[in-house]
């Protein structure tokens, strides 16, 4: 027996289109491509904009929530749907009576049905309301923050979503439960979904933990047909105007509806699609974004393929110049056998600024070698004055190893300068490629205060100190001689050379060098392993007038090191501080949390195996602190933070007053997925003011900044 083809009529049963005996009519007009029956009255929608998230503020972003109310103005507006038809979900930063519900009367009666964009206000919507209704067009926008899952499902996250539990909506999922025969035969033969949203990476971290959301479904139902139109491709973000408050994506979305109907809306959809999709694809050739929306379908309403269409197609946009094997040849013999410099993502992030385009948003280098990484930049678009993105990479290394500058960055190695300047001269001359302007100067380090601490044999509690003046050569300013001293010594010796140094910056002038003098913004604490948690951030620094006095982490970026333990482990500290450097401290996998049940004897073992984590937080009680810094020192662990005595396991339910877990400190404004650990120092200083003044939670101050780098050491003899 001859079985029908997937999605073809049973024998004897009606065309498609037709209506069933007795059932509201599903005929189509002449094509078949939308129910006759479709009107604004048999059209329903799930509008949802969230701005604001409870697992950190570093989420929040400004824009969706507006978008999802100009999306329902259009809807109640130019699309004529009942306002009874659309289920509005908002989360804004602003409070909802303060956005502009006055365009219509529909528009200002979804104001009293409007709801948070909790997750179970959306699966509640979507997965009970609105199958429920009689309709025939379900429309679903939503405009906030998305993450892929390991299985490539796109996961938005909702208003509600907390550390260690990302509430969300699975939109694959949920889609795949409206194809089935859950949602009634004849109700919703047509869906789109159209979502503004990142679609990158979700982070690979038990702090943003997603788990999993499945939401079943029956059989599939033949014929039921989605539209789905994504703001950018996997592995994308979707760009926002902040100062607009408006997604790019949205913006070109509603100028394509802007005065059709919701019928028409519908049916030039894919048309709208290929609009949009053109749009973007101009910006992306003029270098000004790299974001590209994609239709997840390749095919029109009515199942017929966009390649049948009468427009012409798109064409494939324009490429700039690629490196041509001789090239290859080169850049092999060049990069043989080196490890990436410490400067290699700041020459990967100027190579697209230098080409006269966007930077992408993934966090860090694409790759962990150098080869692999000019692949990357060879496989790129570049801007519009058709430069190869690897030329001003190389070009950038060169200028780094002729200028010389700390370990790590081809310092000293004058040979390797000359052989890349070579290369880039050559490809230039060979493919007639425009001019390069220079790298910026390295950047100058800020000045700073060391002080170094030692314990003298069977002294514990002496101890002999050293300190010197850091900028663009080390200088040393105080020292405690032979004689032993308290710790009470050395904060007045601290005190006293901070009040000269701001005495010689009001003079514009170092008296000893006669140099113009920079601020100084550090004060570091070479240490013991005894002295790791001592209090150094709460030193009272005196600030007049009358008498006043502030913490000394409140003024400066404090922080403490302890080179001294690792001269078993120098070869992992090495190696995750260069790896860090390498990856400007975004890559996803450079922070780890570390709760109690992770403290354990291997622990340091498991930390030293792999050069990331190259940055900890620790949430442990004060029992389990001592093992973890011990583990950091054993595994090579340069950047950690911890509060000192203890605090709050990231896992646990902290109370009203419990300080914010420390993940908060290195969330970036797009999210958790790029870790800032190199603004780590400033981000605890602001946290230990806003303690001071009183903004933040009991023992939010208590923070401990390890901050270790090797390549960053004065290394004298010792004074005992």
């Amino acid at each position: 027996m001859t079985q029908p083809e997937p999605g073809a009529p049973e024998p004897g049963a009606p065309e498609p289109g037709a209506p069933e005996p007795g059932a509201p009519g599903l005929h189509a007009p002449a094509g078949g491509i939308l129910p006759a029956t479709l009107t604004p009255g048999r059209t329903f929608a799930l509008v949802a904009g969230v701005e604001t998230y409870e697992v950190s503020h570093h989420w929040n972003l400004r824009g969706p929530a507006r978008d999802a109310l100009r999306f329902a103005r259009w809807l109640t507006g130019p699309g004529e749907v009942p306002a009874a038809n659309v289920r509005l979900l908002l989360s804004p930063l602003d409070d909802p009576d303060h956005l502009d519900w006055s365009a219509s009367p529909a528009l200002a009666a979804l104001r009293d049905t409007c709801r948070p964009a909790t997750e179970e206000n959306a699966k509640t919507v979507l997965l009970d309301e609105l199958p429920q209704c009689e309709g025939d067009l379900l429309w679903i926008f939503w405009a906030g923050h998305g993450y892929l899952d390991r299985h490539r499902e796109l996961m938005l996250p909702c208003a509600d979503a907390r550390p260690g539990r990302i509430r969300h909506l699975n939109l694959d999922s949920a889609l795949r439960w409206w194809q089935t025969d859950l949602v009634k035969h004849r109700r919703f033969p047509l869906q789109a979904a159209l979502v503004d949203a990142c679609r990158v990476d979700a982070p690979r971290d038990t702090r943003w933990n997603f788990g999993s959301a499945d939401y079943g479904g029956g059989a599939t139902v033949p014929g039921r047909r989605q539209f789905r139109l994504y703001a950018s491709r996997e592995g994308e973000a979707a760009g926002n105007d902040a100062e607009r408050g408006t997604g790019r994506f949205t913006e070109a979305l509603l100028a394509e509806l802007a005065g059709r109907s919701a019928r028409d809306g519908a049916l030039g959809l894919p048309r709208a699609a290929r609009s949009i999709h053109r749009t973007f694809g101009e910006l992306r050739e003029r270098g000004e974004g790299w974001q590209l929306p994609q239709f997840i379908v390749d095919r029109d309403w009515d199942a017929n393929s966009f390649l049948d269409d009468d427009d012409p197609p798109v064409p494939a946009l324009p490429r700039t110049a690629r490196l041509d094997q001789t090239g290859w040849d080169g850049l092999g013999d060049l990069f043989e056998g080196r490890d990436l410099p410490r400067c290699a993502y700041e020459a990967y992030a100027w190579a697209f600024k230098a080409a006269g385009c966007t930077t992408p948003v993934h966090g860090g280098l694409p790759a962990d070698t150098l080869l692999d990484v000019v692949w990357d930049l060879d496989q790129r678009q570049g801007g519009p004055a058709g430069l190869p993105l690897a030329v001003p990479f190389v070009h950038y290394l060169a200028d780094r190893a002729r200028r010389g500058g700390r370990p790590g960055e081809g310092a000293g190695d004058p040979v390797w300068a000359a052989r890349l300047a070579a290369w880039v001269r050559d490809i230039r001359q060979r493919l007639a490629l425009p001019a390069l302007r220079p790298p910026p100067g390295p950047v100058t380090r800020a000045a700073a205060l060391h002080v170094r601490l030692e314990t003298p044999d069977g002294d514990p509690d002496a101890l002999l100190a050293r300190m010197w003046r850091r900028g663009e050569r080390d200088r040393l300013v105080w020292e405690s001689g032979s004689e032993p001293v308290g710790l009470d010594t050395v904060r007045g010796a601290l005190v006293r050379e901070l009040a000269l140094l701001g005495a010689t910056l009001g003079a514009g002038v170092d008296a000893d060098a006669g140099q113009p003098y920079e601020r100084v913004e550090r004060v570091e604490f070479q240490v013991p392993y005894e002295l790791l948690e001592a209090d150094f951030d709460q030193w009272p620094v005196p600030r007049r007038p009358g008498g006043l006095t502030r913490p000394l982490g409140t003024l400066y970026q404090v922080s403490v090191r302890c080179p001294q333990e690792r001269e078993d482990t120098r070869t992992e500290w090495r190696t995750s501080w260069r790896w860090l450097c390498a990856r400007d401290g975004r890559h996803p996998d450079t922070v780890r949390v570390v709760e109690d049940t992770e403290v354990t004897d291997a622990l340091g073992l498991r930390l030293g195996a792999h050069p990331a984590p190259a940055c900890v937080l620790g949430h442990t009680s004060a029992g389990r602190t001592g093992a973890l810094l011990e583990a950091l020192l054993e595994g090579g662990v340069p950047v950690a933070v911890w509060r000192r005595g203890g605090g709050t396991p990231a896992g646990g339910l902290p109370g009203p007053n419990a300080p914010p877990p420390l993940s908060e400190l290195l969330a970036p404004e797009a999210g958790p997925a790029a870790p800032a650990v190199f603004g780590l120092p400033a981000r605890v200083r602001d946290v230990r003011r806003a303690a001071a003044a009183g903004q933040e939670a009991e023992g939010a101050d208590r923070l401990v900044l390890l901050w270790d780098d090797p390549e960053d050491v004065i290394d004298l003899r010792s004074l005992a």
